[in-house]
């Protein structure tokens, strides 16, 4: 008679299962953008939508998000079906979920826009460097993305989170005091404490510490209140903190404003090849400015 397996190792087990399965599809869905930008660059597809977008709209600061709306929706269309059941089905064959399709797909439409209007930002200022300052374009467009990147950061707890939860002061009174003193011990000023209904969307439990300067404040999901004890709270919120006490972020947001300037100065040396790939000629037809 086999033996019986301790409930932990079974959690343990679909928890394994569940991470492997999640990056498995992250690998393929990364091999499957790559595919993409590969047919569609080397393919001359992104060419003739452009020369379809100068057919449909006057040359002028509308081209350019005409053709990136066409581009988003065919890759939302393209990539649906992983996409999916990554997000959808997945979740729920791991009871981690209990999300509608409904509200599911509403809180795709809003990342998709928050996503379409940030990149219509960055690529405005892209093709105008691009056009008006053909030798220092590359250093100038890395400061203004790593300094988006910034603003964004600055406004997410208090313009992006609340999009796709409900916002509230955490309830708990003494508990709140307790994650406040312990910030106040590690020397970390944060606003407040904040609750989000993360149940909405997830069982998984989550707290974070977001935002910095005057927006910095911990947000703490529904489902690690009601699922956690008060000590465990704490602990995992020590870890958070430490992240930022030893300067962890920091070195994230350095290594991504490296990262930035590196990718757009390989570019830019490579910009006879690379820019071609993009077809950026096509792009400037449509966009007469930056041409």
């Amino acid at each position: 008679m086999p033996a019986l397996q301790n409930p932990q190792d079974k959690i343990a087990e679909k928890s394994r299962r569940y991470s492997t399965i999640k990056y498995s599809l992250s690998i393929i869905g990364l091999v499957y953008v790559l595919l993409l930008l590969a047919v569609s660059m080397l393919g001359g597809v992104s060419a003739i939508l452009a020369k379809g977008v100068a057919l449909l709209v006057a040359p002028g600061y509308l081209a350019l998000p005409v053709y990136l709306l066409i581009i988003f929706g065919a890759y939302y269309i393209l990539s649906f079906p992983l996409n999916f059941y990554q997000s959808f089905i997945l979740e729920h064959q791991f009871q981690l979920t209990r999300r509608s399709i409904k509200n599911w797909f509403i809180d795709q439409m809003k990342s998709g826009a928050i996503s379409y209007i940030i990149s219509i930002v960055l690529l405005e200022v892209f093709y105008a460097l691009l056009g008006s300052q053909p030798q220092n374009w590359w250093w100038i467009v890395s400061l203004v993305w790593i300094f988006l990147s910034l603003v964004l950061a600055k406004l997410a707890p208090v313009i992006i989170i609340p999009l796709f939860f409900k916002y509230k002061k955490f309830s708990d009174e003494d508990l709140r005091k307790r994650i406040i003193g312990l910030s106040e011990k590690m020397k970390l000023k944060i606003l407040d404490v904040f609750e989000i209904d993360l149940s909405r969307q997830t069982e998984k439990a989550n707290a974070a510490l977001v935002g910095f300067g005057s927006t910095r404040r911990v947000i703490l999901g529904d489902t690690l209140k009601n699922k956690y004890s008060v000590d465990e709270i704490e602990v995992i919120l020590a870890h958070e903190f430490a992240h930022q006490k030893l300067g962890h972020l920091l070195k994230l947001v350095l290594a991504g404003a490296f990262s930035t300037l590196l990718c757009f100065f390989i570019i830019y040396k490579t910009n006879s090849y690379v820019l071609s790939l993009f077809d950026y000629r096509a792009q400037g037809r449509v966009h007469f400015h930056y041409g």
